[in-house]
C-alpha cells in the first residue's frame, strides 16, 4: 500500500515550457531535463506534426525518442490540415496523460502561437471555413495584403507579409466576423491571463553571430542527410497541395530548385538566409510577450549546466520519488 501523500501532487507535475528560436539548442536541453525530472516532451512545432517532414524540420531522431517519449510528432498526414485548435486539444490530452503517470510534461518548441493557444485558449476567432479558405488561397497575395491593410491596419503593420498562410487566416477571420483580426487575438499579457497553470516558462537565446553559425551548420547537415531526396519523395505524396507544409523552410526552396529557379548551392545559401530571418521573427514574437524567463547562452555553455539551473528554480519532486 502506498503511504499517504507519497504520490506527487498535480501541482508538482505542472508543465514546464521551454521556448526559443530555431537552432538555439532547445531540444538537447529538453531531453536532459526530461531525464532529470522523469518527464516527457510535448513538441510545440507546427511542422513536426506532419509525417514525412523529418530532415527539414529537425525532427527528433529515433534514438532521442527512445531516450524520452515525445508527443505531437507525426500526428497527421500531408493531406490533412492542422491548426492551433488541434494542437491545443492534443497537447492538453498529452499533458493530462503524462501527469496521470506521475511524470512531468515539458513543452518544447518554437511555434509561439501554439504556446499562446495552449496557455490562454484561442479566444473568439472562428474556426477555418473551407470555402472561404479556398477562395483566399486562390487570391494573389498582394490583393490579400491590400484588403488587410484597408480593413485591419494594426494587423497589417505587424504581420509577416511573406507568409501567405498567416495573411490568409487574418483575412479569413475578418471576412467571417466583420471585425478586425487584431481585436480577436488577446494579447499575451502578464501571468494573470494564463488559463493553464505551469511551473515555469523559460526562453533560450544566443548572440546573433552564435545563432547564425548554428543555423548554417544545421542547414548544411540537413542537405548532407538527404533533404533534397526527402523533398522529392514528399512531392509524390502531395507536399505542394498542403499550403501549410509548403511554408516549411527548406522544402519550399528545394521545390523551387527542382523547378529550375536556382542551382543547389544557391538554394542552400537561401535556406540559411530564410532560417536566420525566421529565427529573428521568432525572437521578436517571444520578446513581445514579456513573460518568459530568458537564459542567454554562450557557445561554451554545456546543456547539463543549464539543466541544473532550470531544475534548481523549478518546484518538482526529486526524480526517485516519482511513482511510475
Amino acid at each position: 500500500m502506498e503511504p499517504p501523500n507519497s504520490r506527487p501532487s498535480t501541482f508538482n507535475l505542472q508543465p514546464l515550457l521551454l521556448a526559443g528560436p530555431t537552432a538555439v539548442g532547445k531540444s538537447e536541453v529538453a531531453l536532459l531535463l526530461a531525464e532529470r525530472l522523469n518527464g516527457e516532451i510535448v513538441t510545440v512545432d507546427s511542422m513536426q506534426v506532419y509525417r514525412g517532414l523529418d530532415i527539414g524540420t529537425a525532427k527528433p531522431s529515433p534514438s532521442d525518442r527512445a531516450r524520452v517519449p515525445h508527443h505531437l510528432i507525426d500526428v497527421v498526414d500531408l493531406a490533412e490540415p492542422f491548426d492551433a485548435a488541434q494542437f491545443t486539444r492534443l497537447a492538453s490530452q498529452a499533458v493530462a496523460d503524462i501527469q496521470s503517470r506521475g511524470r512531468v510534461p515539458i513543452l518544447c518548441g518554437g511555434t509561439g502561437f501554439y504556446f499562446k493557444a495552449f496557455l490562454e485558449g484561442l479566444g473568439e476567432a472562428p474556426p477555418a471555413d473551407p470555402a472561404v479558405r479556398a477562395e483566399l488561397a486562390a487570391t494573389p497575395l498582394p490583393e490579400l495584403l491590400k484588403e488587410l491593410e484597408q480593413r485591419d491596419p494594426e494587423t497589417f503593420a505587424r504581420i509577416n507579409r511573406q507568409n501567405p498562410r498567416r495573411v490568409i487566416r487574418a483575412v479569413e477571420v475578418i471576412r467571417l466576423t466583420g471585425k478586425p483580426f487584431s481585436v480577436q487575438r488577446a494579447a499575451w499579457h502578464p501571468a494573470s491571463s494564463i488559463q493553464y497553470p505551469v511551473s515555469g516558462l523559460w526562453g533560450l537565446t544566443r548572440s546573433a553571430a552564435d545563432l547564425h553559425s548554428r543555423i548554417d551548420a544545421r542547414v548544411d547537415a540537413m542537405f548532407r542527410q538527404g533533404l533534397v531526396a526527402e523533398t522529392e519523395q514528399l512531392l509524390k505524396r502531395g507536399l505542394e497541395q498542403n499550403n501549410t507544409a509548403m511554408q516549411a523552410i527548406g522544402y519550399r526552396q528545394v521545390v523551387e530548385h527542382f523547378r529550375g529557379k536556382r542551382l543547389l548551392p544557391e538554394t542552400i545559401a537561401l535556406v540559411k538566409i530564410r532560417t536566420r530571418q525566421f529565427a529573428k521573427r521568432q525572437m521578436t514574437w517571444f520578446r513581445r510577450q514579456g513573460r518568459l524567463t530568458w537564459i542567454h547562452l554562450q557557445p561554451q555553455d554545456r546543456p547539463d549546466t543549464l539543466v541544473s539551473q532550470i531544475a534548481s528554480k523549478t518546484a518538482f519532486p526529486p526524480a526517485n520519488n516519482v511513482l511510475l
